[in-house]
């Protein structure tokens, strides 16, 4: 049975488009104010007037028979995003989350996730409030080597997480992470950061699914530390960072050693006693003079490590179930410009997916 009219996804449609009412209604035809009262849900759309906006906003007019619930952003968006970023980038991010989480549900009904490693929840309060001691016991369960992690994505996506690389470069987000009960952890990366910076941010996004069902204050310091302490494990890192008179140079040489940033090198080297003060803040000083805190040597950049889960879904359809792109996108209420804006063509294989007959 065909769900009714969704108001929520009009308004979903429109501002991933990035227009107001008043640019919808000039597109379209329909008056501000039916717009207004149909995305309201004070009236129902005649069959001329969804034709109309659907037409215009290029959406086929079943998206809007869905009985999906548009979510907000997480609340660690709202915290991290800058002051100066209008509020249309904000709608537009929002759009897409839900458009895409929208996807990932349809995509989920023909190709089942198993997960390889569990994925602990963990209160941080019955952990003495140590982030750090957390990330040392997710690497303990997930039988991680010691040292640097050399694929973090792989690790994650194994736990049964779906990691998806988005556009964010007009609202400078790093990441974010969607935990909605029918659905498995969806984490949210900005593909435009280096991949040293991706990772930490995905680390961080990590944190957040391991620590913080519920929001607080401190999440965003917690799943910091969390990050740090997973990436550059204390025991690990320490006999690199002391020991020796640790100099610039030595943060660039064990940059693609631990995959992560020269920045984050040296910060987790004053967090764990590694150096002193003012060690600390002399290495700070020359990383601002050398221009290393706005970006680092290009020589230093590491490989982008690549989901697998989300494009191996898509290629399951296309390969195994027969479906052609024109299909895929008719199942997923899609035209095919935003299939193939959203979903670029797998490049590998996970191996933790099977198909639901």
């Amino acid at each position: 049975m065909q769900a009714g009219f969704n108001q929520d996804l009009l308004r979903i449609a429109r501002q991933a488009r990035g227009w107001s009412q008043t640019e919808l209604s000039a597109r379209s035809g329909v008056s501000q104010a039916n717009l207004s009262k149909l995305e309201n849900g004070l009236i129902g759309p005649t069959e001329d007037v969804l034709k109309s906006v659907g037409k215009a906003l290029d959406f086929p007019t079943d998206f809007f028979f869905q009985n999906d619930r548009v979510i907000g952003l997480p609340m660690s968006v709202q915290y991290r995003k800058r002051a100066s970023v209008g509020q249309k980038a904000i709608e537009r991010l929002e759009a897409e989350l839900n458009i895409r989480i929208l996807h990932i549900r349809r995509l989920l009904d023909a190709a089942e996730l198993e997960p390889e490693l569990s994925l602990p929840r963990m209160d941080v309060d019955e952990y003495g409030g140590s982030p750090e001691r957390i990330a040392d016991l997710i690497r303990r369960t997930w039988l991680v080597p010691s040292g640097p992690i050399r694929e973090l994505v792989a690790w994650v996506e194994r736990a049964g997480c779906i990691v998806v690389h988005c556009d964010f470069a007009e609202l400078k987000v790093d990441g974010f992470t969607v935990q909605i009960t029918d659905m498995p952890p969806c984490i949210f990366l900005n593909r435009h950061m280096p991949a040293d910076r991706q990772r930490f941010s995905l680390a961080h996004e990590l944190g957040h699914v391991v620590m913080h069902q519920v929001p607080s204050p401190q999440m965003e310091d917690e799943a910091n530390a969390f990050a740090s302490a997973l990436l550059m494990p204390a025991r690990d890192i320490r006999p690199q960072l002391s020991g020796r008179r640790l100099t610039i140079q030595r943060l660039a040489a064990l940059k693609p050693v631990w995959r992560t940033s020269m920045a984050a090198l040296l910060y987790r080297a004053k967090e764990i006693g590694a150096i002193t003060d003012s060690q600390s803040q002399y290495l700070w000083r020359q990383m601002s003079s050398m221009g290393y805190r706005r970006a680092e040597p290009t020589e230093l950049d590491l490989e982008v490590e690549t989901p697998t889960v989300l494009p191996e879904i898509v290629r399951l359809h296309l390969d195994e179930l027969g479906y052609g792109v024109s299909d895929l996108a008719r199942a997923l209420r899609s035209t095919e410009d935003d299939l193939r804006a959203l979903h670029p063509l797998p490049g590998s294989t996970a191996r933790f997916l099977r198909v639901v007959k």
